[in-house]
């Protein structure tokens, strides 16, 4: 009797394939939502500096305020432990738990910067196929005391469905960061 192994093994290999095709392309859409991801970075304002290490920015689209902010932030969207919109009276805000790296730094500029702003950059994204990019200015808090819990809690510049879409995207980047950490 004489069987032809090969000619199967070519059958088999062309029907595992398609059958991986068929199940990698249907995604649902709890699966394309955990691939949104959100930055942030957090910067310091200062006052205007000759060299390259200040450029102005506007916060706010309505009427954007121009303010000087260091070019380098000091707190990035790897220092986010969680985030989540937060309801307050008539409206909502993004409340965001830092790591401790995030932590000391959030304590060390706020201690020392009473009366300037912390301006907060994001780049977001709105559908899960994410073809298009938001970026945004998202405010610029004033900073009235020292925060050393490492939350950091401000009202941004965005409609509800964008903010919970830039924190569902610093969530997935947090998890990311921390299997990373984890090993």
């Amino acid at each position: 009797m004489l069987i032809c192994g090969f000619r199967f093994n070519i059958i088999f290999l062309i029907g595992l394939g398609a059958s991986l095709v068929g199940l990698c392309s249907c995604q649902s859409p709890e699966s394309k939502q955990r691939k949104l991801q959100s930055t942030l970075r957090v910067h310091l304002e200062n006052p205007y500096d000759r060299t390259e290490r200040t450029q102005k920015v506007p916060i706010g689209r309505a009427e954007p305020v121009m303010i000087n902010i260091d070019k380098m932030p000091f707190v990035t969207e790897e220092n986010v432990k969680q985030a989540k919109v937060v309801e307050t009276v008539g409206g909502f805000m993004i409340s965001i738990q830092l790591d401790k790296h995030g932590t000391m730094m959030l304590e060390q500029y706020s201690s020392a910067s009473h009366g300037k702003r912390f301006a907060i950059f994001s780049q977001f994204v709105m559908d899960p196929g994410g073809k298009t990019n938001f970026l945004r200015w998202l405010g610029a808090p004033k900073i009235s005391a020292r925060i050393g819990d490492g939350i950091l809690n401000f009202t941004p510049d965005a409609d509800r469905e964008e903010a919970l879409n830039i924190v569902l995207g610093l969530n997935n980047v947090a998890r990311k960061v921390q299997k990373a950490i984890t090993w």
